[in-house]
């Protein structure tokens, strides 16, 4: 069987990901298609290029890409494995860009589609705008992986600042936790691959969404769903206010970078305190909440 494996990434972790992902399936075809922008963004990333992107990445706009080469375009693949980061809590430029793109819809509409996220902690609304794009370049999703980083809240926000702005993953001040998706979960992800490929070989790729939760492939946390969906309403009033005022945009921006400073440090543990006291008078929505996150 022909499986095609798409991704971009722009540390390399996703590329580790997926070389362990497919491991279990390697008497297969493997394919190997790495999205390439015409110009791609850096990394290390500075300030004012990372905030930069805010504005086209959450409105979800495009690029131009390299072209895909012919003989991936013309071949038949029996699945898809489509490897992705999120940036500002939604799918990154090159992924939105290679979704819409004429190439990409016409690999998505070819084959069954298992999408792969390695995310610091919130994925599950950039998943669902991911979906809706999917759904229009004909692709069926057959099933969702959701790699994160487990280390704290407030600690991640500073590990992996660390690693975006300095190019370097190492532990902080040399005590906090490596930033990114841990080492055991990256090795880890081989079962996940297991579960792939007893439902490809068996034709049985509708049902494997249930056997890849079972393996521990998507977590829902309640406060983190919470601030996803608030962090959704709140940045899109923040992109109205930028694109209505194309003039004052580097301003705006440097005005966004202090907010979500603030809303990380500041905001963000007093909303921590407040959801979990009122988590109980709720706890029956969220758990149909996370039964829907958790399927396809």
């Amino acid at each position: 069987m022909n499986v095609l494996v798409v991704y971009y990434t722009q540390s390399g972790q996703l590329k580790e990901i997926a070389d362990n992902l497919v491991r279990p399936l390697e008497k297969h075809n493997i394919v190997w298609y790495k999205i390439e922008p015409e110009k791609d963004y850096p990394f290390p990333w500075n300030g004012e290029e990372f905030f930069g992107a805010f504005p086209e990445a959450f409105g979800q706009k495009t690029i131009p890409l390299k072209p895909i080469p012919e003989e991936i375009l013309n071949q038949k693949f029996d699945l898809i494995l489509f490897h992705y980061q999120v940036w500002f809590l939604s799918p990154s430029i090159p992924i939105t860009s290679f979704v819409k793109s004429e190439g990409g819809k016409k690999l998505l509409s070819s084959a069954p589609v298992v999408t792969i996220s390695a995310t610091r902690n919130m994925w599950i609304k950039a998943q669902e705008k991911l979906k809706v794009l999917l759904k229009a370049a004909g692709a069926t999703l057959v099933g969702n992986i959701a790699l994160v980083d487990k280390a704290g809240n407030l600690v991640s926000v500073v590990t992996i600042v660390d690693w975006l702005f300095s190019g370097v993953k190492r532990k902080y001040l040399g005590v906090l936790p490596m930033p990114g998706v841990s080492e055991e979960d990256i090795k880890g992800a081989e079962r996940f691959g297991d579960v792939i490929g007893k439902h490809l070989e068996g034709g049985t790729l509708s049902s494997l969404q249930s056997d890849l939760v079972k393996e521990g492939a998507v977590h829902i946390s309640s406060f983190l769903l919470s601030v996803d969906q608030k962090g959704n309403k709140i940045f899109s009033k923040w992109l109205s206010i930028i694109e209505k005022n194309p003039k004052k945009r580097k301003f705006l921006l440097k005005l966004f970078n202090v907010y979500v400073v603030l809303a990380l440090y500041v905001v963000s543990p007093i909303v921590f305190l407040f959801h979990y006291l009122t988590y109980p008078f709720w706890r029956s929505l969220f758990l149909k909440e996370k039964a829907y996150y958790q399927s396809v």
